[in-house]
């Protein structure tokens, strides 16, 4: 019996690890982290069937668990690097994170007032239902389109746009008391 689900699990490995290890390349930069997750997916498949967790569509399953383990990456890897463009402004110029946030060079008040607005972010993230976090994640950091997230996933564009609006509604509601509390504050004489 175990020598029959080795030999299952070898053939799935060998039939999408090319396809998975694709995948997760297009939405990793960093070739190591990459791999890091491709071994962490199969390593998952192991456990699971070990643990004889049923799995009936293995594939969908595997991309499944290694589109988790890409949103978790994301997750606690801080900006490196704010240079990148994350959003347009109201005139269509791309404005970078470090447009919307206080200057690091504004002093201390600033440099806190900043390091507090990230960390509400990823906490801000982390409450959100994780369709609705894997769907902001994707379009918003990862600059994935609506039409590319629905033929990877099977999900409807409507059914994407409508989980990205109500991350995006959650996310101003959550973060509105926090940006207000900082931009109240009275300059000290």
């Amino acid at each position: 019996m175990a020598l029959e689900q080795d030999q299952r699990i070898s053939e799935v490995l060998k039939r999408e690890q090319s396809r998975l290890r694709d995948f997760i390349r297009r939405r990793v930069p960093d070739p190591r982290d990459a791999e890091d997750i491709l071994q962490d997916v199969f390593y998952k498949l192991v456990e699971a069937n070990r643990l004889l967790m049923p799995i009936e569509h293995v594939t969908g399953w595997l991309f499944r668990v290694a589109r988790n383990r890409i949103t978790d990456l994301f997750r606690k890897k801080k900006p490196e690097n704010l240079s990148d463009p994350v959003a347009r402004g109201e005139e269509g110029e791309l404005l970078r994170l470090e447009d919307l946030l206080p200057s690091p060079d504004a002093g201390p008040d600033a440099l806190y007032a900043r390091s507090v607005l990230l960390d509400e972010l990823e906490l801000a993230l982390d409450e959100l239902p994780e369709e609705q976090r894997e769907v902001f994640v994707a379009h918003e950091l990862e600059g994935r389109s609506f039409k590319e997230m629905a033929a990877e996933t099977g999900v409807g564009v409507n059914t994407l746009l409508s989980r990205k609006r109500y991350a995006v509604l959650y996310l101003r509601k959550r973060l509105r008391d926090i940006y207000e509390e900082f931009s109240n504050r009275e300059e000290p004489e």
